[in-house]
């Protein structure tokens, strides 16, 4: 029976894309999909086969080029912004979502906003999980926070008011921590079982699905200019990318080696600004990273989930160089995992191109890489997920 499920999220690649799948399947199979995040991912959502629903706020990340520990301060400041998005956003989704009711709401783990439309619609609600997932014995925050770190600061407090009082505003349940939400009904992961700290902790709430490609995988083809010569991708994702020093230390270490390079900077740098760039040297704002990853040897990266399970999917070993404390988080279990190198934080040229061709050469880690590839292929991805979420309809 077809049905109509409505999905939630920040408009940032990292939390959109990892779903796009599960929407093709939903709508392949014969459901509707409303999508609601900012502006300017409603066409990529559409591409996928949902209806876009302008949330009418667009999330912005903090103005700094990294956040590279968890403070009260950077805390407080991302919560405040989360409040404020579900205050202006969740009066346009009830509205919206009140004239056309879902059976379901599919909600990001950043949307706070998700399970309270749930709850406001009488509708069950499903987490979806870029990252590590949490549960009653495995905090993310205790993971990621420093040691010494004060959870019962008057910031935070102020932050807990505030929700109670917004939960209040909407009418629906105060919720107990926004530190350590508690998991939803089922929820939909978008790493592999293997990848999860603490895995052995979660139950059958949670579906470890891992990466699926889906139709992002037919999308914009590239082609390695020099077919012979082994390629290098170097990208620092689309947030914190903001990093010229690196790049030019890139260029000085690849530039008179056999490595062809196809380097993604974002597009707040202009290629002059790293001076003059060798001859196999392919400079963009971003690539086709799927496409690109078919190609490639090695993946320097700055350890987005997103990126670490796509090049995983892809078979292809990580040399890391996080730029936030959940990117470092994912590069020290890559590492741990035998599927990646993490370079210190004050990386020169002699040892970005030491680090690249060790990896290149272990044969060990290569043979790990692939076997985890063939581990992600077989976990299910978007099919399972639509299944998971069908029978949690059922049982609903």
């Amino acid at each position: 029976m077809p049905r109509h499920f409505a999905f939630v999220a920040p408009p940032f690649d990292g939390h959109v894309n990892p779903t796009l799948p599960l929407v093709e399947e939903l709508c392949r199979r014969g459901h509707r999909v409303s999508y609601a995040t900012g502006n300017h991912k409603l066409d990529t959502v559409a591409a996928a086969g949902a209806r876009g629903v302008d949330t009418r706020v667009d999330v912005s990340v903090p103005p700094t080029p990294s956040l590279d520990e968890i403070t009260v301060e950077m805390i407080s400041h991302m919560m405040h912004m989360m409040l404020d998005h579900t205050r202006d956003s969740l009066p346009v989704l009830r509205e919206h979502f009140a004239a056309d009711p879902p059976e379901a709401v599919c909600y990001d783990m950043m949307s706070l906003g998700g399970p309270m439309l749930a709850e406001a619609l009488g509708v069950p609600a499903v987490a979806l999980v870029p990252s590590f997932a949490a549960n009653e014995r495995f905090s993310l925050m205790k993971y990621f926070l420093p040691d010494g770190f004060d959870p019962d600061h008057p910031a935070l407090r102020e932050i807990a008011t505030r929700h109670h009082e917004l939960a209040e505003q909407f009418g629906v349940s105060t919720p107990e921590s926004m530190l350590a939400p508690t998991p939803a009904g089922l929820n939909l992961v978008f790493v592999p079982h293997q990848f999860q700290p603490a895995a052995e902790t979660f139950d059958e709430r949670f579906r470890f699905l891992g990466p699926s490609m889906g139709d992002r995988a037919r999308g914009d083809s590239f082609t390695p200019r020099d077919e012979h010569a082994p390629l290098l991708f170097i990208s620092l994702g689309t947030t914190f990318n903001e990093r010229p020093d690196f790049y030019r230390e890139c260029v000085r270490a690849f530039g008179d080696s056999g490595w062809q390079v196809a380097m993604s900077i974002g597009d707040r740098i202009e290629p002059d600004e790293l001076g003059p760039l060798p001859a196999n040297f392919d400079v963009r704002p971003r690539f086709p990273q799927l496409e690109v990853l078919r190609h490639a040897e090695v993946f320097l990266s700055h350890a987005g989930m997103n990126s670490t399970m796509e090049s995983l999917y892809h078979g292809v070993p990580l040399v890391t160089y996080p730029q936030m404390v959940e990117q470092r988080a994912n590069a020290d279990q890559a590492e741990k995992l035998g599927l990646a190198r993490r370079l210190p934080d004050n990386v020169e040229a002699a040892t970005l191109r030491k680090t690249v061709d060790e990896v290149a050469g272990d044969e060990r880690m290569r043979a790990t890489v692939t076997a985890t590839a063939a581990g992600i292929r077989g976990t299910g991805g978007a099919v399972a997920g639509v299944d998971a979420l069908e029978a949690h309809l059922a049982r609903s």
